[in-house]
This record gives C-alpha cells, sequence and structure tokens, in this order.
C-alpha cells in the first residue's frame, strides 16, 4: 500500500499533489501505512481513504477504494456507520464492538461484524481534518457464539426430552432396572420388579442385590462386580433371581459403572429357556428316533444278510451229516465249498460295517497311488467292459500318502463297479489323481482340516443322483439297485474307510448327467512309498519242532479249532479263556515261544494289556494279536512295536498257520 499510495494522482482529489501534503496529513498517513492493525485514515470534507495492508482484507472484492469517499466505499452501510463519521469530525471519538452491519463486498449483501474506533485527527492548528479508523473483523467469533447458543438451546430442550423418556422408560419398561452402589445396595428400582418379580420399590430399597441372587450365580455376579470396578461395561450374563414367593427366574444383565453406582437392566429370559429346553428335549426325543430308525434299518439289512449267510453254512453242513450218515462220500467238496464261500462272504460283510463305523483294523504305510492306479488299471478295463471307455490322468510327482494299500484299491474297485452300473448303456469313466492344498473351508456339512491332501476322483458320465440319493447314499444297506443287486454297503464302507485313514469323501452330481466322487487323503511327508506287489512269503522249514504257543480266546469253539490245526502242525499249545488267566501262565516258569491273544477279552483286561505286562515279564516275546473288533489305537502301525502283528477275524487256519510259522521263523 506504501508503493501504491506514492504512485498514486492524489492531484485529482481533494487532499492535492503528494508533495504539498501538510506535516499533519503526511505523520498520519506514515503512522497508518507502518501499522500491522488494520486502519484506515480519512481526511478531508470529502472523507478521502487511505488505508494500509492489514485493511485491505476487510473491504473483500470491492473496487480499488484508495483516493475515493468513504461514504462511497461504504455506500450500502452509510446510513448505519455515517453518524459515527461525523461525531469523529465534530473531535468525539467513537468506540463500538461487535457492530452488526449488512455489507457487500462480494456482490452479494452479507452480515458481518466489526469492532472498530473511529478517532479524530487534528490538522497543525489543532483543528480537526479527518480520523482515523481502527477495525477488527469479529464476523467468525459472533457467528460461532451464534451457533454455540443454538447448540445449548437445542442440548438443553435434548436434556429435558431426555430425561423425561428416561422416565417414562424406567415407569413402563417390561424390564427390570436397578442403580446400586458399589457394595451392590439397592439406591433405585422401577415398577417392573413387581410385576416380574412381585418387589416393590420400597422393599428393594437399601437391600443387597446378592441376597435375591441364586446362591450357584453369586461367584457370577461377583465377576461381574469386579470387572465394573475396573470401569468394563458387562453384558448377557444370566442368573437367577428370587422372586418374592420365593421361586428363581432367569434374568439376562447388561451393567455399567458410573460415578460411584452401578446402573443394571435386566430381561425376564425365563420363556426363552423354557422354550429352548423344550426344544433340546424335542430334538433328544427326534435324534433317539433317527438313531432307532437307523439301528433298525441297520440290524434289518445285516439280519437279511446273516440269514441268508447262515442258512447256506447250516444247510451245507447238514447236506455234509447226511452224506457222512449214508457213507456217501462223493461230491463232499461241493457242500465245503459252498459252506466256505458263504463264511467268506459273511466275512465281508463285517468288514464293510467296521469300514463304515471306522472300527476296521487297518494297515496302513506309505502309498504310491500312482503306482497303484496304473496297477489296477488292466483290472478295472476287465471289469467295466468293452461299452465303457476308461481314461487314467495322474499328476506327475504326485504326494505320497499314508493308508492301507489294499483298502484303497477295494475302495477304488467299489467305486469303479457303482459308476459302471451307473451307465448301463456304456459311457466314459475318468480315474484321476491329483496334488490339493487346502488353506480354507469351503465345505458346508463337514469340516475338512487344514493342510495338504491327494485327491482321486472317479468321474463317470452316468445316470446321476437325485439330493435326496446324494443324502443317503453312505447309509449302510442304502441301495437304489434291486433286491438281490446290492448290500447298500459299498460306499458306506467307501466312507469309513475314508474318514478312518484322516480324509473325507464328497460325492458331486447332477440328475443325467454324471457323477464325481472325490476321494481325499492326507500327505504323508515322511518316508518312501512300499511296493505294492510284494512277492509272497517264503516260509522256509521251521527250526526245530514243538514250539511253544500260548492261546488266549474267549471264544471256544474259535480256541479249540485253532489249537487243533497248530497241534496237527507239531507245535505245543496252551488255551486259557481270558487275560488274568494267560497272565498267571506268563508269570510261571512255562517256556514260551508266541503269544496268541484276542484283543476283547473279558474280565477287565484286554489283549493289549496282557501283551505288554508279557513284554515286562518275558522282552521280546512275540505277539499275534487276532481280532474280529478292535479300537484303532490298540491295533494301529504306530501302536505296534517290534515282534507284534494282528489278524482280523475271521481268517482261514492255514494263513493263520502260515502267519505262526513266519513269526516263529522270523530271527
Amino acid at each position: 500500500m506504501s508503493e501504491k499510495v506514492r504512485a498514486f494522482d492524489w492531484s485529482k482529489t481533494s487532499l492535492g499533489p503528494l508533495h504539498l501534503w501538510p506535516t499533519s496529513l503526511r505523520i498520519a498517513v506514515d503512522t497508518l501505512l507502518a501499522s500491522k492493525f488494520p486502519a484506515c485514515l480519512v481526511w478531508g470534507t470529502d472523507l478521502t481513504t487511505v488505508y494500509n495492508d492489514a485493511f485491505k482484507p476487510l473491504l473483500g472484492a470491492k473496487p480499488e477504494s484508495l483516493g475515493k469517499g468513504f461514504d462511497d466505499v461504504w455506500s450500502e452501510a452509510w446510513e448505519h456507520v455515517g453518524a459515527f463519521a461525523f461525531r469523529a469530525f465534530s473531535g468525539e471519538a467513537t468506540f463500538i464492538e461487535n457492530f452488526a452491519v449488512q455489507v457487500n463486498r462480494h456482490g452479494t449483501m452479507e452480515q458481518a461484524y466489526f469492532t472498530f474506533c473511529y478517532s479524530p485527527v487534528r490538522d497543525e492548528s489543532g483543528a480537526v481534518a479527518g480520523f482515523l479508523d481502527t477495525v477488527v473483523e469479529t464476523t467468525d467469533t459472533m457467528v460461532a457464539q451464534q451457533q454455540l447458543r443454538e447448540q445449548a438451546a437445542i442440548f438443553e430442550r435434548l436434556v429435558v426430552e431426555r430425561t423425561a423418556d428416561r422416565n417414562r422408560f424406567w415407569q413402563l419398561s417390561s424390564d427390570i432396572m436397578v442403580v446400586t452402589r458399589e457394595d451392590l445396595t439397592v439406591t433405585s428400582s422401577n415398577p417392573a420388579w413387581f410385576q416380574v418379580l412381585g418387589w416393590e420399590a420400597d422393599e428393594l430399597l437399601g437391600a443387597q442385590i446378592l441376597d435375591l441372587v441364586h446362591p450357584d450365580d453369586q461367584a457370577m455376579v461377583q465377576s461381574a462386580v469386579e470387572r465394573m470396578s475396573q470401569g468394563e461395561r458387562v453384558r448377557d450374563i444370566d442368573t437367577r433371581l428370587r422372586t418374592k414367593d420365593g421361586h428363581y427366574r432367569w434374568i439376562n444383565w447388561a451393567a455399567a459403572p458410573a460415578e460411584g453406582f452401578y446402573h443394571a437392566v435386566g430381561r425376564d429370559v425365563s420363556p426363552e429357556r423354557e422354550r429352548a429346553e423344550a426344544l433340546r428335549q424335542a430334538g433328544e426325543l427326534l435324534r433317539h428316533s433317527q438313531k432307532m430308525d437307523a439301528v433298525g434299518q441297520l440290524t434289518g439289512g445285516l439280519a437279511h444278510d446273516f440269514n441268508n449267510l447262515l442258512g447256506g453254512i447250516a444247510g451245507s453242513l447238514e447236506m455234509l451229516a447226511l452224506r457222512l450218515e449214508k457213507g456217501r462220500l462223493d461230491e463232499l467238496s461241493r457242500y465245503i465249498d459252498a459252506a466256505q464261500g458263504a463264511a467268506r462272504r459273511a466275512a465281508t460283510l463285517t468288514h464293510r460295517l467296521l469300514a463304515f463305523s471306522r472300527r476296521q483294523t487297518l494297515d496302513p504305510s506309505p502309498t504310491d497311488v500312482n503306482q497303484l492306479v496304473h496297477g489296477m488299471e488292466d483290472m478295472i478295463r476287465r471289469t467295466l467292459g468293452p461299452t465303457i471307455t476308461l481314461a487314467v490322468d495322474v499328476e506327475p510327482g504326485l504326494w505320497t500318502t499314508l493308508v492301507d494299500a489294499h483298502q484303497l484299491e477295494s475302495t477304488l474297485l467299489n467305486l469303479c463297479i457303482n459308476a459302471r452300473d451307473a451307465m448301463p448303456e456304456g459311457g466314459q469313466l475318468g480315474i484321476c489323481a491329483r496334488n490339493y492344498s487346502h488353506a480354507g473351508n469351503t465345505w458346508s456339512d463337514e469340516v475338512l482340516p487344514l493342510g495338504d491332501y491327494l485327491t482321486l476322483k472317479v468321474i463317470d458320465t452316468g445316470c446321476g443322483m437325485t439330493a435326496e440319493v446324494i443324502e443317503r447314499a453312505f447309509e449302510p444297506f442304502f441301495t437304489t439297485k434291486p433286491v438281490g443287486q446290492g448290500t447298500g454297503l459299498g460306499l458306506s464302507m467307501v466312507y469309513g474307510f475314508a474318514r478312518q485313514s484322516g480324509g473325507r469323501i464328497r460325492i458331486h452330481s447332477t440328475l443325467g448327467q454324471g457323477t464325481r466322487m472325490q476321494l481325499y487323503l492326507p500327505r504323508h511327508e515322511d518316508g518312501q512309498s512300499l511296493p505294492l506287489d510284494e512277492p509272497p512269503d517264503t516260509v522256509e522249514p521251521l527250526v526245530g519242532t514243538g514250539d511253544r504257543i500260548l492261546l488266549i480266546d474267549d471264544e471256544s469253539t474259535l480256541r479249540m479249532l485253532i489249537k487243533d490245526m497248530l497241534s496237527e502242525q507239531e507245535f505245543q499249545v496252551m488255551e486259557v479263556p481270558d487275560g488274568h488267566a494267560g497272565l498267571a501262565v506268563l508269570q510261571a516258569d512255562t517256556p514260551i515261544d508266541l503269544l496268541i491273544t484276542d484283543i476283547g477279552l473279558p474280565g477287565g483286561l484286554n489283549g493289549r494289556q496282557v501283551a505288554d505286562a508279557a513284554r515286562v515279564l518275558r522282552p521280546g516275546l512275540k505277539v499275534l494279536f487276532i481280532t474280529g473288533f478292535a479300537e484303532q489305537s490298540v491295533t494301529d502301525r504306530q501302536g505296534l512295536e517290534p515282534g507284534m502283528e494282528v489278524m482280523t477275524k475271521p481268517f482261514s487256519l492255514d494263513d493263520l498257520t502260515r502267519r505262526v510259522r513266519a513269526m516263529l521263523n522270523a530271527d
């Protein structure tokens, strides 16, 4: 502004050229321009204006005002401020705070506020020649104060309304409300206490809340109080509260600390709890009913199949007895073969039931599924027949998995046979093996644990399944095949084998478009896979004769047959019916070369316990477990020590003899 003042043509104003200005004017202008405070000098009868840099922002977007009349610069507000200007020329100073005035600084009228002082300025003769306007705009401050007053008024109104709402809510709420001191002494309670629990407000005043809480729930309340004493809020706490007539009702609480008091709201949830308990009991009844239906289906199917098999065995034995009685020894092998065939089918049936229930005895080993699949390819092609095309796709570098290889072969063959039966007019069947890393649960029905898996898929282009069939596909004895063409145990066996091996199986099927059975088997990190086709055991002649065997089994018939068979092979066999009797023999000085024991024995001492005790008494004693049913933890590969082996009932006596010979010749 100093530069503008020097460059301005003052000769066109009533002040005249700059070099002719009187000393009083020069001093006033110099003082004005040097000040950092907003100021404007108004001089002469024409009210000519000179202002400094700090004053310029107050003008906003007004046209250049230097040298113009003060009344012209503020023409829109002159009727309000003109009187103060004339008072200044009369020698009277004016100071006004937060003066409200309408100004036009940006093309439109706006409300503004100014704090200003008009101070008279005299010339050399002592006469008033002008005045100095020092001014500060306070518009923002005044607007903020106005907003604050409005907000305060709104807040005050809200407080009144909220207080009224709180009082109405306190009076009308069906939830019980209470305020207590930190020692849980009641200071106030709402009317809902009477409706819910029968207590009047004056009866609760000064009472201890803990006196109303069920004794079994008081520790929970004390824990909540401890948390609130640390400033926490508590919620969703269920306690029983005593009613005035001595009964208890369940109350769900939410509470918070505030200024030395605890404020709590409780909702009566007794009806919900009663309904939940009724629903739970109904669910138990439903589950029991479903379980009984499943047991009925299982026992019905089992009885049907076993009755057929037992009929074949019993009939064959009757025919043998009849022929022997008549001395007719021809064609005896016919009935022997029939009985043995029925017995083998019965063994297969029990194995499938145990597989479904995940109780079959498995012999897991690191297995190369690539080798297994390609090794079965020719057999699967022959099984499928000429109308079905087989495609095998195995990923290179397939991971090893720890499974019972022979059970996996049976599982794969079972799935391929099912696929074949779903394509009576022919079609395509694919076997696909892949590595799969499961990083998140995307299964809706059951959780597949996170980790690495090998997936084996059997994909057909057959008739597919409905959603109802998929839901029941793994149930034992459920089959869609005609009567006599399927036991309904194939997929249940596959399901149980997958779960017992630590994996899962899933069905993806669309009616009329085909089915994909997908088996997940856990990756085995350690060791190399074992060859699937090992050469048959070569049994060397027994070193010496008369090896001593202790046989423990509670089934007398089986015990008799095993003893007779082994005695025929020149073994010395001692037989006992239970673990305690067997342990007594082991504690004596009787020489024993091999212990054969059932795992499930009566009397509270099972076969594994007998074997462990025998190993303490006779370190290194060879043990052969024979079992028809056992927990996998007793018989799995990790649980068997060196010199221990297992055979699953039923087995042929010839197989048993060969296993005994092999174990005794192992050294």
